[in-house]
């Protein structure tokens, strides 16, 4: 069994002209809507538009047996203005995300967008969370630490009281946050580096707060291995036995997905954190769909780099693969 804890939704065209005509408009001819069919919904997931094969094709191709999708981040426009448009577009996400678990039941579990605004209260967020998890049955959430999208104005860190009101009601609903960076509104920095920066920003506040004091029932997942942090450990274990404790001890308290495109990265992932914290991941299909043509393999074919790492047992692969997804997001109820 393989679940993929970190996957986005291939979606309709509709969706994104939905989104163009937001942006055109600033939201003043109305909410509106994307109208769809499920065969529309159904010839998006197939349609190959990264990577090699289509969304459905390629999960047979890599032996996913269940993916976890959620909105595709870079699109979700936190740091525009109105914040009606923010919140319509998200709902919209949501609600195709939504559909495609109805129609693909055994395949895929929806993981929710929030619809932030920066510089809003992120109470604001949160009935769309609460729609998301006890209307629609979705089984967690994402989470952006820079709404403003590295446009030059910075957001609290995630251990800041700014996020507790958030925090407070996915403890509630014992459902994960999942942090994923969104756009980068900075020539200086693609979207793709902006996710690694933000998520090691993300592991250092956290890490460093009194989040898990005050909330010892949350559960986060950071995106892509951590960040830079697995790699730049020591340099944050100096700093923390300065102050009298392990910055690794704290790392422990969070989780991580497998979204690493290299045997090496796994591996020093999960030797980092143990691999009780990690849940396969591959972002499939997505940024790793590309063949690498020294193995023949897309890069995001990322069970291999676990299922050949010799000093692990089957069942702590088995755990990392499927067992520690199952049971974090609770995708036996």
């Amino acid at each position: 069994m393989i679940i993929d804890c970190h996957a986005h939704v291939s979606a309709p065209a509709e969706l994104w002209a939905y989104k163009a005509g937001l942006l055109a408009s600033r939201g003043s001819h109305g909410r509106g809507g994307v109208r769809v069919s499920d065969e529309q919904i159904r010839a998006a997931a197939n349609k190959v538009e990264m990577g090699p094969y289509g969304h459905l094709d390629y999960l047979k191709h890599v032996h996913t047996d269940k993916q976890l999708i959620s909105p595709r981040p870079f699109q979700m426009m936190h740091s525009e203005k109105p914040p009606r448009v923010v919140q319509w577009f998200t709902e919209e996400c949501n609600n195709i995300i939504y559909r495609q678990t109805k129609i693909f039941p055994e395949l895929f579990v929806g993981v929710a967008g929030l619809p932030q605004v920066a510089g809003r209260p992120i109470e604001e967020s949160i009935p769309e969370l609460v729609r998301c998890v006890r209307e629609l049955g979705f089984k967690g959430c994402l989470l952006n630490p820079d709404p403003y999208e590295n446009s030059g104005q910075e957001a609290p860190p995630l251990g800041d009281r700014y996020w507790y009101p958030l925090y407070e009601k996915v403890c509630e609903l014992d459902v994960p946050v999942h942090i994923h960076g969104a756009g980068s509104r900075s020539e200086r920095t693609s979207y793709s580096l902006h996710f690694i920066n933000e998520e090691s920003i993300a592991v250092i506040g956290l890490v460093n707060s009194n989040v898990f004091k005050d909330f010892p029932n949350l559960k986060i997942v950071i995106s892509h291995g951590g960040g830079a942090i697995p790699y730049q450990v020591g340099r944050f274990e100096a700093g923390g036995l300065r102050q009298g404790e392990r910055f690794t001890v704290g790392m422990r308290k969070l989780y991580y997905d497998t979204v690493l495109y290299s045997q090496a990265a796994v591996e020093l992932l999960i030797k980092t954190v143990g691999w009780e914290r990690c849940l396969f991941g591959a972002e499939c299909p997505g940024v790793g769909s590309v063949k690498d043509p020294e193995t023949g393999r897309t890069l995001d074919d990322v069970a291999p780099s676990i299922k050949g790492i010799q000093w692990l047992t089957e069942e702590q692969k088995d755990m990392i693969l499927a067992g520690n997804a199952r049971k974090l997001f609770k995708l036996n109820d």
